[in-house]
């Protein structure tokens, strides 16, 4: 099943309504009350540091920061004090003056630093591409087919593809974001065989079951390379 139930009070859709910090904390808090009396591993989707501290204090593990520490550096600090994970996410304003690829590796790099020096442990920091956040067709099919490249950085890799319009655009077909599960699940499949660490998705039973596959078929084929 899943390992952790990532909750976030605004939203990351292209066009959103920015929310105030008072009802993000509405929106979030609660939640967050009630599922640690569950004994589950929570993520925020968050880049407010206050945000941030309020749910690690009641038992969250891990921030979500679509910002990578830009919009609030102070987050690094927090995440560190409570001894969490962080996920490092590229975004941005969809103008760049170099690559794609090179402004994601140098961002994340940069920030994953920070974050470092900030106290939060390499393997504590999460690099997310940000499929889906400004970029165009042609750049997403980029970043995906170059993850080997953030793998490289030895950082944990995290893809979240799950219903967005890049699996949409990916299969030609004009489908319902429920519709888009399956070749998200292949998104999945791709990933894992780059050697990205986690994914972020809404059908967890299907992509679990094909990670399991995936995982099951690279220890054989590894089993068939060491008897060779």
């Amino acid at each position: 099943g899943v390992d952790i139930i990532d909750v976030g009070g605004v939203s990351t859709r292209p066009g959103h309504t920015e929310v105030s910090l008072e009802e993000e904390m509405q929106r979030v808090v609660p939640v967050v009350e009630e599922l640690v009396k569950l004994n589950v591993q929570i993520s925020i989707d968050t880049y407010r540091s206050e945000v941030a501290e309020a749910c690690l204090r009641l038992g969250a593990t891990m921030i979500n920061d679509q910002w990578a520490g830009l919009y609030d550096p102070h987050i690094l600090d927090v995440v560190a004090k409570y001894e969490a994970e962080i996920v490092l996410m590229h975004n941005g304003d969809g103008q760049r003056d170099q690559p794609v690829v090179e402004e994601m590796l140098l961002t994340l790099i940069k920030q994953a630093n920070k974050a470092e020096m900030a106290g939060i442990p390499k393997h504590k920091i999460w690099l997310d591409p940000g499929i889906g956040f400004p970029k165009s067709r042609k750049e997403k099919n980029e970043v995906m087919a170059r993850l080997d490249e953030l793998v490289a950085t030895e950082y944990p890799v995290l893809l979240a593809t799950s219903r967005k319009s890049f699996i949409r655009d990916m299969i030609s077909t004009d489908t319902t974001p429920k519709e888009r599960d399956e070749a998200t699940a292949a998104t999945t499949a791709y990933g894992i065989m780059k050697g990205i660490k986690a994914v972020r998705v809404h059908n967890v039973e299907l992509n679990v079951r094909l990670a399991q596959g995936i995982d099951f078929l690279k220890e054989n084929e590894n089993e068939r390379h060491d008897l060779s």
